[in-house]
């Protein structure tokens, strides 16, 4: 298929070029009135876009007779067909080839302006747009849509299924990164963050589905010791739920507390949330904590957190190994694109996800039906 744009200044004048180029096979694909020209918004000229396509194969049968075949040959009519075979995967090719320049040319053309998509897909941008998504990001995600569209007749579909084709976009981008809670195959799950994203609150959530829906016995040990509160308010949560509670001030301390819960299937640690842009609080998690074979890290970081400090966030513990990200305050926000650009970006999936105060409610498993179901809203 060839898929051409062409710019007049009336629907009939650009109908005409698509006629005397494509032919009256031609079929249009889209079309829609811009504005070009002009000085900081004056003078402008309103113009008809038209975006045509045409089957080669239909074009050459309307202008070409097809002459009476003659028998030919075993050996000759096997060598046509192969070479039909050849021509064909090379329009093939090509026309991959014009329908990836044509949505590369949309998109650097609109950049620099108000992006423009057809249909439902400029809805969908708009919203993914609002959702923070990252633009290198939000142009991929655009780019296997505008494909979509093209290739199956957008214009005719229903929004429901437009929907659904981006739903399905960001299944593929994200099926390569391990979505779903804890499942207990370590005996110790670290938890880790800056100050003020919920480390505590989510522990004992965690702890809770641990202990009430999974019948595993848990116990706590805190490094948390920079605030005295932190401590009193895990020592509350214990209580509450009848685990202990161990508190280390340092590696050896750690290594007494692992020994004294030797007999509990899941040990929560919580560590103490400071200035994470201090690359010595790292360190000194090192110092306490004892990142071994038996542990798994989860990162926890708040979604009303700007996307550049979670990023900055994410880079410096790069110093352990962070397996999952917890996503917390999903409640106190309307923008879930940091949900999509840390996978994509770190290449790590997610935990948890947490809505609320609320012990032992207010968290889910995450998946990746939950986080698009939250980013793509119709």
């Amino acid at each position: 298929m060839k898929v051409k744009k062409y710019t007049a200044k009336t629907m009939p004048e650009a109908m005409a070029k698509v006629r005397d180029e494509l032919g009256s096979e031609a079929v249009i694909l889209n079309s829609k009135q811009i504005s070009t020209g002009g000085f900081l918004g004056f003078f402008t000229k309103n113009m008809i876009e038209v975006i045509a396509a045409i089957d080669p194969d239909i074009r050459k049968n309307s202008t070409t007779k097809t002459p009476r075949k003659q028998q030919q040959p075993p050996q000759e009519r096997t060598m046509k067909v192969k070479q039909v075979q050849v021509d064909e995967k090379k329009a093939i090719m090509k026309e991959i080839s014009e329908l990836k320049k044509l949505i590369q040319d949309v998109n650097s053309t609109n950049s620099q302006t108000v992006q423009q998509y057809p249909g439902y897909l400029q809805e969908i941008y708009n919203n993914l747009v609002q959702q923070e998504v990252e633009k290198i990001y939000l142009l991929k995600i655009m780019e296997s849509l505008l494909i979509r569209w093209y290739s199956e007749n957008g214009e005719a579909q229903t929004k429901t299924a437009v929907y659904d084709w981006t739903k399905h976009t960001l299944r593929k981008l994200l099926e390569d990164k391990s979505y779903g809670p804890f499942q207990y195959n370590k005996r110790f799950l670290n938890v880790v963050g800056p100050t003020g994203v919920g480390k505590t609150t989510t522990l004992a959530k965690i702890a809770a589905k641990a202990a009430i829906e999974h019948g595993k016995k848990v116990a706590f040990i805190t490094t948390d010791t920079y605030r005295i509160s932190a401590i009193d308010q895990l020592k509350t949560y214990a209580k509450i739920l009848n685990v202990p509670v161990e508190v280390a001030y340092s590696i050896k301390d750690f290594t007494e507390a692992k020994e004294k819960l030797n007999d509990y299937d899941l040990i929560l640690v919580d560590s103490a949330g400071r200035n994470f842009r201090n690359p010595e609080y790292v360190d000194q998690l090192r110092e306490v904590i004892d990142f071994d074979n038996e542990m798994e890290t989860h990162l926890v970081l708040a979604l009303t957190s700007k996307y550049g400090d979670m990023k900055k966030i994410v880079e410096q513990f790069a110093r352990v190994t962070i397996h999952k990200i917890i996503f917390t305050k999903l409640d106190e926000t309307e923008s879930y694109g940091a949900m999509l650009n840390i996978p994509f970006e770190f290449n790590v999936g997610a935990s948890y996800l947490t809505t609320g105060q609320n012990v032992p409610d207010d968290i889910d498993d995450a998946t990746h039906e939950l986080v698009i179901d939250r980013v793509v809203r119709s």
